[in-house]
C-alpha cells in the first residue's frame, strides 16, 4: 500500500508541471498548427529566469513566501519579452509554407536559443532552494511527502481550469476557437487572425514559463533541461492528441504514473517507459485519445 501510495504522489507530481508545459505545446499547436521544437527553451529561460529573480529577492531580504512571486514575475517577464519577438520577428514571415520548414524554423530557434543561455547565464548549475522548503512536509500512512509536491498538483489544476475557462466562457477564447475552426471564415467575420496568433502564442510560451520556473526548485538548472523537457511533452500531446486540452491532461497523467512505475518497481526500464505506453496508444489510436479538433490550413 505504501508503494502505490508513492507510485500515486510521484507520478502525479510529474504530470503536474509536465501538464503545464504540454498545455502551452498543444495550444500553439491548436492555434498556429505548428510543432514547436522551441518550446522547450522556453521552459529553460523560465527556469533560468526564476532562479536569477529568486535570488534577486533574496538580496532583498523580502520574507520567503515573495520567492513565489519572484517565479511567477520571471515567467511573465519572459514570455513578455520573448513572445513578440519570435512570434512577430520570425515566425509570422512563415505562415502559409511547408509545415516541414516550420519545424525546422522552430528547430534552428531553439539551437539559438540553447546558445543564447549559456552566454546570459554560464555553463554553471543554478539551484533554487527557498521556495521548496516553504511547504513543509506531509505525512501519509508512513511515508513523508514534501508540501511542494502537492502545490505544484493545485498550480497544476488551476492552470488547466483557467486555460479551459478562458477558451470555452470568455469572448477572446470563442474568437480563439474560431480561429482553431476555420481560420477563413474568422477573418471574413472581422476578426483580427494575427492578434489571436500573436495572443495564442504569447499564452503557450507563458505557460512553458510557469512550467519551467516552478520546477526550478526541484532541479539543477543548468544547459540541456530543455532537451529532456520537449521531448516528454511531445509524448504527452501525442498520447492526448494534439490541440486538445483534456488530452494533454490524460497524456500527462498517463507519462507521470508510467514512469513514476517505472522508477519504483522497475529502474532498469525508466528510460524507455514513457515512448513505450506512446507506441501502444499509437498503434489503437493513430490520432491520440483525444482529437479536439481537425487541423485548419495553411
Amino acid at each position: 500500500m505504501t508503494t502505490a501510495i508513492t507510485i500515486l504522489v510521484d507520478g502525479l507530481s510529474y504530470a503536474s508541471w509536465l501538464f503545464i508545459v504540454a498545455l502551452g505545446l498543444t495550444l500553439v499547436f491548436g492555434v498556429l498548427k505548428i510543432l514547436n521544437i522551441a518550446h522547450g527553451s522556453f521552459y529553460a529561460l523560465g527556469a533560468y529566469a526564476a532562479a536569477s529573480f529568486v535570488g534577486w529577492f533574496a538580496t532583498l531580504k523580502l520574507a520567503p513566501e515573495w520567492s513565489l512571486v519572484a517565479m511567477l514575475l520571471a515567467a511573465v517577464a519572459v514570455a513578455a519579452l520573448v513572445a513578440p519577438l519570435t512570434e512577430r520577428g520570425l515566425l509570422r514571415f512563415f505562415y502559409g509554407r511547408d509545415e516541414v520548414l516550420l519545424v525546422l524554423v522552430t528547430y534552428a530557434l531553439f539551437l539559438m536559443l540553447e546558445d543564447i543561455t549559456k552566454l546570459i547565464w554560464g555553463a554553471n548549475p543554478y539551484y533554487v532552494s527557498e521556495p521548496y522548503a516553504m511547504f513543509g512536509n506531509i505525512e501519509i500512512g508512513e511515508q513523508i511527502y514534501v508540501g511542494y509536491d502537492f502545490m505544484l498538483m493545485g498550480l497544476a489544476a488551476v492552470v488547466g481550469v483557467a486555460v479551459w475557462w478562458g477558451l470555452n466562457r470568455t469572448r477572446q477564447g470563442k474568437i480563439v476557437l474560431a480561429v482553431i475552426h476555420s481560420e477563413e471564415v474568422a477573418s471574413s467575420m472581422g476578426v483580427n487572425v494575427s492578434r489571436v496568433y500573436m495572443l495564442a502564442f504569447a499564452v503557450g510560451i507563458f505557460l512553458a514559463c510557469i512550467g519551467g520556473a516552478f520546477t526550478a526548485p526541484l532541479i539543477s538548472v543548468q544547459p540541456g533541461i530543455s532537451v529532456g523537457v520537449i521531448i516528454v511533452s511531445f509524448a504527452v500531446v501525442i498520447i492526448g492528441g494534439l490541440g486538445s486540452i483534456e488530452g494533454a491532461a490524460i497524456g500527462a497523467l498517463i507519462v507521470g504514473l508510467a514512469r513514476s512505475c517505472a522508477v519504483h518497481l522497475a529502474p532498469q526500464v525508466e528510460l524507455f517507459a514513457i515512448y513505450v505506453v506512446m507506441a501502444l496508444v499509437l498503434v489503437f489510436r493513430p490520432e491520440g485519445l483525444f482529437q479536439r479538433i481537425q487541423a485548419r490550413k495553411i
